[in-house]
C-alpha cells in the first residue's frame, strides 16, 4: 500500500480526500501546517508520494516542496491550488512539483493523477541503475537514448517510453491496457488503441530486420505484446 503525506488545512476537504484515498487503497497521513509537514517529512523515505496545499496559515506548499526537493528529487509531489493562474502553475512547477490539481476537482481524477505519477516513480526507482540491455538491445536511461548493435536508433518520446517498457518487461506479455496506462501523457491525455498500434508498427520498422515477421516485438493476439529477448 502506497503512503501519502496529505499537507492541506481545509478541514472539511481533509475529510473527503482521506475517505477516498483510503477507498482507493492509499494509506494516508495528514499535516495542517508547514511546520507540522516538515516533522513528518524529518522521515521521507516513509512517504511515496506527496499532496501539497499551496496557501497555508505558516507558509506555503511551495516552501515545503523546495525543502523536499534538497533532499530527494524522485518522490513524486501534486499540488492543490485554488487558483489556475498560470503563475501559480508555474511558480509550482519551478519549486519541484510534478502535477498541479486545482480546486475543486474531482476526486477521481485525483486517483488517477496520483496512479500515473506512482507508476512512473515505480519505473525509475527500478531503473536506477544508468542502462538496460537486452539482446542487442541497450538503452541510455540517463540520456534517453536507445541503440541498436551499437547504432542509435532514432525514436520519437512515445517510442522510446513504449520500448523501456517492454524490455523491462521482456519475455512477459504486457497487455494493451498496460501500454496504453504507461504511455500516458504529460497534458492528460490518453493513448488511444489504434495510435498504440501505429507506435508498435513504427517501433518494429526500427528494431527488426523484417517487420513483417518480427522477432523482438511479438503480437500476443487478444492480449499484448511480447519482447523477446534476442540477438539478430
Amino acid at each position: 500500500m502506497n503512503r501519502i503525506l496529505l499537507l492541506e488545512d481545509d478541514v472539511s476537504l481533509i475529510d473527503g480526500l482521506v475517505y477516498s484515498l483510503k477507498k482507493n487503497e492509499f494509506d494516508v497521513e495528514v499535516a495542517r501546517t508547514v511546520c507540522e509537514a516538515k516533522q513528518y517529512l524529518s522521515e521521507l523515505d516513509r512517504y511515496d508520494l506527496l499532496i501539497l496545499d499551496v496557501t497555508l496559515p505558516d507558509g506555503t506548499g511551495f516552501d515545503v516542496c523546495e525543502r523536499v526537493r534538497k533532499e530527494n528529487q524522485q518522490i513524486p509531489i501534486i499540488f492543490l491550488t485554488a487558483s489556475d493562474e498560470e503563475v501559480s502553475i508555474i511558480r509550482g512547477l519551478d519549486s519541484g512539483g510534478d502535477d498541479y490539481i486545482t480546486k475543486p476537482f474531482k476526486l477521481g481524477e485525483l486517483c488517477s493523477r496520483i496512479r500515473a505519477l506512482l507508476r512512473r516513480a515505480g519505473v525509475s526507482k527500478s531503473e536506477k541503475n544508468t542502462s538496460m540491455e537486452c539482446g542487442d538491445i541497450t538503452i541510455d536511461l540517463l540520456g534517453s537514448r536507445a541503440t541498436l548493435k551499437g547504432k542509435a536508433l532514432d525514436l520519437t518520446s512515445a517510442e522510446y517510453r513504449l520500448l523501456c517498457l517492454l524490455v523491462r518487461n521482456a519475455n512477459r506479455v504486457v497487455t494493451r491496457d498496460i501500454i496504453l496506462n504507461e504511455l500516458w501523457d504529460d497534458t492528460g491525455n490518453f493513448v488511444d488503441d489504434n495510435t498504440l498500434s501505429v507506435y508498435v508498427r513504427r517501433l518494429r520498422e526500427k528494431v527488426e530486420t523484417n517487420p513483417s515477421h518480427p522477432e523482438h516485438l511479438i503480437t500476443i493476439r487478444g492480449f499484448g505484446y511480447q519482447w523477446k529477448e534476442v540477438s539478430i
